[in-house]
Formats: C-alpha cells, structure tokens, sequence
C-alpha cells in the first residue's frame, strides 16, 4: 500500500493581515489542511529569497508568501517590492529546475479567513500535484 504524498509547506505571512486572516481562519473553526506551518513576518517585503531556498532545503516541498491587498500595506509599498521579488525568485527558480508550482503568493486581508482557507487548500493541491521535494534538500554526510 503506498500512501498518499503529504507536503510541507511553510507559510511567511505578514503580520497586518495574511496573519490576522489565518488568526481568523483558526478562531472561526474553519477547516483547512494541515500541511501549512506559518512564520510571521512584519511585512511580506522581509521575506529574503534566501528564506525561500532555506525552507526547500530544510524539508519544505512548497512555499508560500501571504501579504496586504497591494495598495493596503501597512509599510505603503512593501507588498509591491514582495511581488516584484517573488516574480524574480519564480522565474530564477524555475530556471534553476524547482517546479514552479512549489512557490505561491497570495493577498490575504485580516477579515478573510475563508480566503485564507482557501489559498491553503490551492496551495496544497499545487504541491500535492509537483510531488516531494528533492532538490536541493541538505544531505549528510557520513564521513
């Protein structure tokens, strides 16, 4: 019997409002996978490409950056230098052979908690569908 791929996805939200959405997610019992282990961050710009390849090789098979609508940052443009980053890193990735279906963005605002719940489960399924991650997973060593 083979069991079903679970993934591990880890999750960066920003604090002002994809946080507060999965807040509210969680405090209005609305069911979702399990898969999504959150890091908050002060805004979704703070999220370092770095932080990215770090989680894949750590064990994450997906991520996902969750923000402000654009236009509703608590830090005025930070949503927009999120995006344009995480356009560049997709696209670097891509080429680097990471299937691109393993890293997301969303817009979360802090009263849409159905929203939230549904970013997670379209979130999930892409990563179910892109399979373990092997890439670039540390390895080690036996010397």
């Amino acid at each position: 019997m083979s069991e079903e791929f679970e993934p591990n996805i880890v999750a960066f939200l920003c604090n002002w409002c994809s946080y507060a959405g999965a807040d509210l997610a969680g405090t209005s019992r609305l069911k979702y996978p399990p898969n999504v282990k959150a890091i908050r961050v002060m805004c979704s710009a703070r999220v370092n490409p770095l932080f990215i390849v770090n989680a894949l090789q750590q064990g994450a098979d997906g991520v996902l950056i969750s923000g402000c609508w654009p236009g509703d940052c608590h830090y005025i443009e930070g949503n927009y230098f999120a995006r344009r980053r995480f356009m560049l890193m997709h696209k670097l990735l891509e080429h680097a052979g990471v299937d691109p279906r393993r890293i997301n963005m969303s817009w979360v605002s802090a009263s849409e908690g159905a929203k939230y719940k549904e970013v997670v489960e379209e979130t999930v399924e892409r990563v179910k569908a892109a399979g373990p991650m092997d890439q670039f997973r540390r390895r080690q060593l036996n010397w």
